[in-house]
Protein backbone atom coordinates (compact mmCIF):
# COMPACT_ATOMS: atom_id res chain seq x y z
CA UNK A 1 0.00 0.00 0.00
CA UNK A 2 1.29 3.50 -0.85
CA UNK A 3 1.88 5.67 1.96
CA UNK A 4 -0.23 8.99 2.08
CA UNK A 5 1.91 12.30 2.85
CA UNK A 6 1.69 13.03 6.43
CA UNK A 7 -0.36 15.91 7.10
CA UNK A 8 0.46 18.44 9.96
CA UNK A 9 -2.42 19.19 12.56
CA UNK A 10 -4.71 22.27 11.82
CA UNK A 11 -3.96 24.09 15.18
CA UNK A 12 -0.36 24.42 14.48
CA UNK A 13 -0.80 26.40 11.34
CA UNK A 14 -3.58 28.51 13.50
CA UNK A 15 -1.01 28.94 15.84
CA UNK A 16 1.41 30.04 13.34
CA UNK A 17 -0.33 32.62 11.57
CA UNK A 18 -1.55 34.13 14.65
CA UNK A 19 2.01 34.53 15.53
CA UNK A 20 3.03 36.31 12.07
CA UNK A 21 -0.14 38.80 13.01
CA UNK A 22 1.65 39.47 16.17
CA UNK A 23 4.72 40.39 14.99
CA UNK A 24 3.02 42.46 12.09
CA UNK A 25 1.15 44.43 14.41
CA UNK A 26 3.79 45.31 16.67
CA UNK A 27 5.99 46.51 13.88
CA UNK A 28 3.26 48.69 12.63
CA UNK A 29 2.97 50.20 16.16
CA UNK A 30 6.71 50.82 16.06
CA UNK A 31 6.71 53.03 13.13
CA UNK A 32 5.19 55.99 14.81
CA UNK A 33 7.65 55.78 17.23
CA UNK A 34 10.20 55.57 15.06
CA UNK A 35 8.73 58.36 12.56
CA UNK A 36 8.51 61.13 15.95
CA UNK A 37 11.41 59.92 17.68
CA UNK A 38 9.66 59.95 20.85
CA UNK A 39 8.42 56.71 22.96
CA UNK A 40 6.30 56.88 25.84
CA UNK A 41 9.69 57.82 27.62
CA UNK A 42 10.34 60.43 25.20
CA UNK A 43 7.12 62.43 25.45
CA UNK A 44 6.98 62.54 29.16
CA UNK A 45 10.76 63.34 29.35
CA UNK A 46 9.67 66.50 26.75
CA UNK A 47 6.41 67.27 28.66
CA UNK A 48 8.52 67.40 31.89
CA UNK A 49 11.06 69.52 30.36
CA UNK A 50 8.22 71.84 28.68
CA UNK A 51 6.50 72.27 32.08
CA UNK A 52 9.85 72.94 33.46
CA UNK A 53 10.90 75.64 31.19
CA UNK A 54 7.39 77.45 31.28
CA UNK A 55 8.10 79.29 34.54
CA UNK A 56 11.47 80.61 32.88
CA UNK A 57 9.43 81.93 30.14
CA UNK A 58 6.88 83.31 31.90
CA UNK A 59 9.21 85.07 34.36
CA UNK A 60 11.10 86.22 31.60
CA UNK A 61 8.36 87.84 29.58
CA UNK A 62 8.24 90.82 31.29
CA UNK A 63 11.83 92.18 30.77
CA UNK A 64 11.17 91.95 27.14
CA UNK A 65 9.85 95.44 25.97
CA UNK A 66 8.29 95.64 22.70
CA UNK A 67 10.59 98.35 20.83
CA UNK A 68 8.71 100.95 19.30
CA UNK A 69 9.09 101.24 15.42
CA UNK A 70 10.38 104.59 14.09
CA UNK A 71 8.13 106.18 11.15
CA UNK A 72 9.11 106.54 7.50
CA UNK A 73 9.11 109.80 7.44
CA UNK A 74 10.79 110.92 10.79
CA UNK A 75 13.55 108.73 9.89
CA UNK A 76 13.97 110.34 6.57
CA UNK A 77 13.86 113.70 8.58
CA UNK A 78 16.56 112.57 11.23
CA UNK A 79 18.81 111.04 8.73
CA UNK A 80 18.58 113.64 5.97
CA UNK A 81 20.14 116.43 7.97
CA UNK A 82 21.51 119.98 6.88
CA UNK A 83 21.45 118.28 2.96
CA UNK A 84 17.85 117.23 3.66
CA UNK A 85 16.81 120.86 4.40
CA UNK A 86 19.03 122.98 1.52
CA UNK A 87 17.36 120.00 -0.82
CA UNK A 88 13.37 120.88 0.30
CA UNK A 89 14.08 124.45 -0.02
CA UNK A 90 15.33 123.77 -3.69
CA UNK A 91 12.08 121.93 -4.16
CA UNK A 92 10.29 124.54 -2.86
CA UNK A 93 11.99 127.40 -5.64
CA UNK A 94 11.64 124.24 -8.26
CA UNK A 95 8.07 124.33 -7.47
CA UNK A 96 7.47 128.02 -8.33
CA UNK A 97 9.76 128.38 -11.08
CA UNK A 98 7.73 125.38 -12.59
CA UNK A 99 4.39 126.92 -11.75
CA UNK A 100 5.46 130.80 -13.15
CA UNK A 101 6.62 129.39 -16.49
CA UNK A 102 3.44 127.15 -17.21
CA UNK A 103 1.44 130.40 -16.96
CA UNK A 104 3.78 132.64 -18.79
CA UNK A 105 4.56 130.72 -21.68
CA UNK A 106 0.59 129.86 -22.47
CA UNK A 107 0.33 131.06 -25.62
CA UNK A 108 -2.49 133.00 -24.71
CA UNK A 109 0.05 134.97 -23.14
CA UNK A 110 2.63 134.99 -25.69
CA UNK A 111 0.15 135.27 -28.83
CA UNK A 112 -3.23 136.18 -27.69
CA UNK A 113 -5.46 135.67 -31.02
CA UNK A 114 -7.83 138.57 -29.91
CA UNK A 115 -4.36 141.01 -30.03
CA UNK A 116 -3.60 139.49 -33.60
CA UNK A 117 -7.42 139.95 -34.90
CA UNK A 118 -7.44 143.28 -34.00
CA UNK A 119 -3.96 144.69 -35.25
CA UNK A 120 -4.90 142.90 -38.72
CA UNK A 121 -8.61 144.65 -38.53
CA UNK A 122 -6.20 147.73 -38.18
CA UNK A 123 -3.95 147.39 -41.42
CA UNK A 124 -6.42 146.23 -43.94
CA UNK A 125 -7.88 150.05 -42.59
CA UNK A 126 -5.08 150.99 -43.29
CA UNK A 127 -5.22 152.64 -39.86
CA UNK A 128 -1.06 151.81 -39.44
CA UNK A 129 -1.43 154.92 -36.47
CA UNK A 130 -3.49 152.63 -35.03
CA UNK A 131 -1.98 149.17 -35.20
CA UNK A 132 1.12 151.00 -34.25
CA UNK A 133 -1.03 152.07 -31.14
CA UNK A 134 -2.47 148.61 -29.93
CA UNK A 135 1.06 146.94 -30.34
CA UNK A 136 2.65 149.37 -28.24
CA UNK A 137 0.15 149.53 -25.31
CA UNK A 138 -0.03 145.24 -25.47
CA UNK A 139 2.15 143.12 -23.42
CA UNK A 140 2.77 140.03 -25.07
CA UNK A 141 5.42 138.84 -27.20
CA UNK A 142 4.26 139.19 -30.96
CA UNK A 143 2.64 142.94 -29.42
CA UNK A 144 5.97 143.63 -28.48
CA UNK A 145 7.97 142.18 -31.87
CA UNK A 146 5.22 143.72 -33.89
CA UNK A 147 5.50 147.14 -32.51
CA UNK A 148 9.36 147.18 -33.22
CA UNK A 149 8.62 146.24 -37.03
CA UNK A 150 6.27 148.96 -37.50
CA UNK A 151 8.82 151.84 -35.68
CA UNK A 152 11.11 150.97 -38.52
CA UNK A 153 8.83 151.40 -41.37
CA UNK A 154 10.17 154.76 -42.16
CA UNK A 155 13.42 153.14 -43.13
CA UNK A 156 11.87 150.28 -45.05
CA UNK A 157 10.47 146.72 -45.02
CA UNK A 158 14.34 145.04 -44.66
CA UNK A 159 14.94 147.40 -41.51
CA UNK A 160 11.53 146.64 -39.76
CA UNK A 161 12.01 142.64 -40.49
CA UNK A 162 15.83 143.09 -38.82
CA UNK A 163 14.02 144.93 -35.70
CA UNK A 164 11.63 142.25 -35.23
CA UNK A 165 14.04 139.87 -35.50
CA UNK A 166 16.49 141.37 -32.58
CA UNK A 167 12.98 142.02 -30.28
CA UNK A 168 11.96 138.35 -30.96
CA UNK A 169 15.79 136.88 -30.30
CA UNK A 170 15.63 139.27 -26.68
CA UNK A 171 12.28 138.52 -25.88
CA UNK A 172 12.93 134.46 -26.48
CA UNK A 173 15.90 134.90 -24.53
CA UNK A 174 14.49 136.59 -21.76
CA UNK A 175 12.13 133.26 -21.63
CA UNK A 176 15.15 130.74 -21.50
CA UNK A 177 16.31 132.82 -18.67
CA UNK A 178 13.46 131.82 -17.08
CA UNK A 179 13.46 128.21 -17.92
CA UNK A 180 17.22 128.14 -17.38
CA UNK A 181 16.68 128.13 -13.13
CA UNK A 182 14.92 124.27 -14.26
CA UNK A 183 17.87 122.96 -15.64
CA UNK A 184 20.23 124.47 -12.82
CA UNK A 185 18.15 123.01 -10.33
CA UNK A 186 18.04 119.40 -11.69
CA UNK A 187 22.24 119.62 -12.46
CA UNK A 188 22.31 120.83 -8.75
CA UNK A 189 20.61 118.57 -6.86
CA UNK A 190 22.13 114.95 -7.08
CA UNK A 191 25.74 117.18 -6.70
CA UNK A 192 23.91 118.03 -3.33
CA UNK A 193 22.67 114.42 -2.90
CA UNK A 194 25.74 113.29 -3.81
CA UNK A 195 27.77 115.20 -0.72
CA UNK A 196 25.01 113.77 1.48
CA UNK A 197 25.85 110.49 0.40
CA UNK A 198 29.84 111.24 0.79
CA UNK A 199 28.93 112.68 3.77
CA UNK A 200 26.81 109.94 5.14
CA UNK A 201 29.61 106.95 4.01
CA UNK A 202 32.32 108.86 5.96
CA UNK A 203 30.42 108.77 8.95
CA UNK A 204 30.22 104.93 9.00
CA UNK A 205 33.76 104.29 7.98
CA UNK A 206 34.68 106.79 11.37
CA UNK A 207 32.68 103.94 13.31
CA UNK A 208 34.02 101.39 12.32
CA UNK A 209 37.46 103.33 12.37
CA UNK A 210 36.69 103.99 15.78
CA UNK A 211 35.18 100.83 17.20
CA UNK A 212 37.88 98.26 18.71
CA UNK A 213 35.58 95.56 18.03
CA UNK A 214 33.47 94.63 14.92
CA UNK A 215 30.21 97.14 14.95
CA UNK A 216 26.81 96.72 15.32
CA UNK A 217 24.78 97.20 12.20
CA UNK A 218 22.61 99.21 14.04
CA UNK A 219 25.94 101.66 14.39
CA UNK A 220 26.72 102.15 11.34
CA UNK A 221 22.81 102.18 9.96
CA UNK A 222 22.58 106.04 10.34
CA UNK A 223 25.30 106.58 8.34
CA UNK A 224 23.98 104.87 5.77
CA UNK A 225 20.50 105.98 6.01
CA UNK A 226 21.58 109.29 5.59
CA UNK A 227 23.85 108.20 2.37
CA UNK A 228 20.82 106.76 0.80
CA UNK A 229 18.00 109.52 2.23
CA UNK A 230 19.93 112.45 0.75
CA UNK A 231 20.68 110.13 -2.78
CA UNK A 232 16.66 109.56 -2.97
CA UNK A 233 16.05 113.27 -2.49
CA UNK A 234 18.46 114.50 -4.64
CA UNK A 235 16.92 112.64 -7.49
CA UNK A 236 13.80 113.18 -6.31
CA UNK A 237 14.09 116.75 -6.84
CA UNK A 238 16.44 116.67 -9.93
CA UNK A 239 13.99 114.36 -12.71
CA UNK A 240 11.11 116.28 -12.69
CA UNK A 241 13.08 119.42 -12.82
CA UNK A 242 14.69 117.87 -15.75
CA UNK A 243 11.15 116.78 -16.87
CA UNK A 244 9.60 119.83 -16.92
CA UNK A 245 12.67 122.04 -18.00
CA UNK A 246 12.15 120.16 -21.36
CA UNK A 247 8.50 119.99 -21.73
CA UNK A 248 8.73 123.77 -20.91
CA UNK A 249 11.79 124.80 -23.62
CA UNK A 250 9.78 122.63 -26.18
CA UNK A 251 6.37 124.33 -25.46
CA UNK A 252 8.07 128.38 -25.52
CA UNK A 253 10.28 127.06 -28.66
CA UNK A 254 6.99 126.48 -30.57
CA UNK A 255 5.15 129.07 -29.64
CA UNK A 256 8.54 131.48 -30.24
CA UNK A 257 7.98 130.54 -34.10
CA UNK A 258 4.65 130.62 -34.42
CA UNK A 259 5.25 134.12 -33.17
CA UNK A 260 7.61 134.88 -36.02
CA UNK A 261 5.48 133.10 -38.40
CA UNK A 262 2.65 135.18 -37.88
CA UNK A 263 4.41 138.89 -37.91
CA UNK A 264 6.05 138.13 -40.79
CA UNK A 265 2.33 137.22 -42.23
CA UNK A 266 1.45 140.93 -40.76
CA UNK A 267 3.99 142.52 -41.80
CA UNK A 268 4.98 141.06 -45.34
CA UNK A 269 2.27 143.32 -46.91
CA UNK A 270 4.89 146.45 -46.60
CA UNK A 271 7.19 143.87 -48.46
CA UNK A 272 6.24 145.83 -51.85
CA UNK A 273 5.44 149.20 -50.40
CA UNK A 274 7.96 152.04 -51.10
CA UNK A 275 9.56 154.08 -47.99
CA UNK A 276 6.36 156.51 -46.97
CA UNK A 277 6.50 158.40 -44.00
CA UNK A 278 2.84 157.95 -43.33
CA UNK A 279 3.50 154.28 -43.33
CA UNK A 280 6.18 155.41 -39.91
CA UNK A 281 4.09 155.79 -37.12
CA UNK A 282 5.23 158.67 -34.54
CA UNK A 283 6.34 157.52 -31.02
Amino acid sequence: MRSLPSQRPLPFLKLRWAGLLVILAAAVAALPVGVDGLGPAAAAAQDDAGEAAAPADDAAAPAATPATQESFLSLMVRASGVYGLILLLMSVVMVAIIAMNIFGTKRSELLPDDFVEAFEQRLNEKDYNGAYEIAREDESFIARVLSAGMSRLNRGYAEAVEGMQEVGEEEAMHLDHKLSYLALIGSVAPMVGLMGTVNGMIQSFRVIASSETAPKPKELAEGISSALFTTLEGLAVAIPAMVAYTLLRNRVSGTVMEVGNVSENLMSRFATQTKKPAAAPAK
